[in-house]
């Protein structure tokens, strides 16, 4: 599956877009803010139903203007054409549709269009808390399981309601448990299915993600990825009777899968403290690829791979490895973003293919050759 086409109308800085694409990789150079990114982020638009920057979708209209458009032309694998058209009005809910065709739940488009990205956003799964980690689980496998999905969009309601009635209790002065119980159910069944399908993705995603950073870092360094919850120990409703008398003081549900987190180690020790750039950088990738080759097994497609200004602060050795990996017959479409024209250059010199090479300049696209 790749993007063949895509159209682009008053869509943050560009007025109007029109590209054809390389089934393989598609390099964007240009300086900070010209608009290699929110070229990237117009496609992640078609795969996700939202920005991967800005979820707030009017700010995303350029300025000035009362809406945009983002139209993409895809070709799958069987020969099959499908056309994902996004517009946002101001004073408009969003229009999400394929082959002309008008969705009424945006999450049922997910994972027809499998898509993984990496940006300098992803560092904040190494130095923000666990809901970043937590976010970026339940992101990879919705994309293929829609009653994950559904199980963790009933979680978080029931959640935020029982958190809302604890806090209710408190101000009032006043507490009722069996109104409060009514949420256990709620909490319950999707709580233990999310647990036991976030555990069997870990159990499967290791030993990819391990095979991807050994190759990455020439086996310079030992990694590893650690699933905790809570669950692990003690079911759903054992949590929630044992915190029971907890929630009311601090007015907060304490036990449950919204405390899960991904501990990321290099050589038995947390790698935001430990971990040079380089090595935080090519786990990240790491994890990006291995996020590839579980979607495309998965699903039988072979997602489109965007990369976001991704290769400072690696070295050549990594940067040749990682472009040798994604040339592969084994992945598919990608997009790549960087500043430096001499870098792309070397890139490919050497590397027989196939690619095209956009320079992007004040909301303009040219496509040059630079080898």
């Amino acid at each position: 599956m790749w993007l063949r086409h895509l159209n682009l109308i008053h869509f943050k800085n560009f007025k109007k877009l029109e590209v054809d694409f390389s089934p393989k990789i598609n390099s964007f150079i240009g300086e900070n803010g010209a608009g290699k990114t929110n070229i990237l982020d117009a496609i992640y638009y078609l795969s996700f139903t939202r920005s991967c920057f800005n979820p707030i979708d009017i700010q995303n209209i350029q300025h000035g203007e009362d809406f945009f458009a983002i139209h993409g032309e895809y070709v799958f694998d069987n020969g099959l054409e499908n056309k994902v058209h996004c517009i946002q009005k101001k004073g408009y809910a969003k229009e999400f549709s394929l082959n002309e065709k008008r969705y009424e739940r945006m999450a049922d488009h997910i994972g027809l269009i499998p898509l993984v990205m990496l940006s300098p956003y992803d560092n904040d799964l190494i130095y923000d808390g666990s809901e970043a980690r937590r976010k970026y689980i339940d992101g990879v496998i919705s994309q293929f399981d829609h009653s994950y999905l559904d199980d963790l969009l009933n979680y978080n309601k029931a959640l935020a309601n029982r958190n809302l009635l604890l806090r209710q209790f408190a101000d009032s002065g006043r507490f009722d448990a069996e109104m409060l119980e009514i949420y256990n159910p709620q909490l319950i069944g999707p709580g233990n299915r999310i647990f036991e399908k976030r555990r069997k993705f870990i159990e499967q995603f290791v030993p990819i993600f391990d095979k991807y950073y050994n190759l990455i870092s020439a086996q310079k360094e030992k990694v590893s990825l650690r699933y905790v919850s809570q669950l692990s120990e003690k079911p759903m409703h054992v949590l929630l009777q044992e915190n029971f008398d907890h929630d009311r003081l601090t007015r907060y549900t304490n036990g449950g899968i919204h405390k899960d987190d991904l501990e990321f180690i290099i050589e038995d020790f947390p790698i935001k403290r430990f971990g040079s750039q380089g090595q935080q950088k090519s786990f990240i990738v790491a994890i990006k690829l291995a996020q590839f080759e579980f979607t495309k097994e998965i699903t039988g497609i072979k997602p489109i791979l965007l990369f976001d200004d991704i290769f400072d602060k690696l070295d050549e050795l990594r940067v040749e490895t990682i472009i040798h990996l994604v040339g592969s017959e084994n992945f598919g479409q990608v997009f790549i973003t960087d500043t430096q024209a001499s870098r792309v250059h070397n890139i490919f010199v050497g590397h027989p293919i196939h690619h095209k090479i956009y320079m992007v300049s004040n909301g303009e696209l040219q496509e040059v050759d630079l080898i």
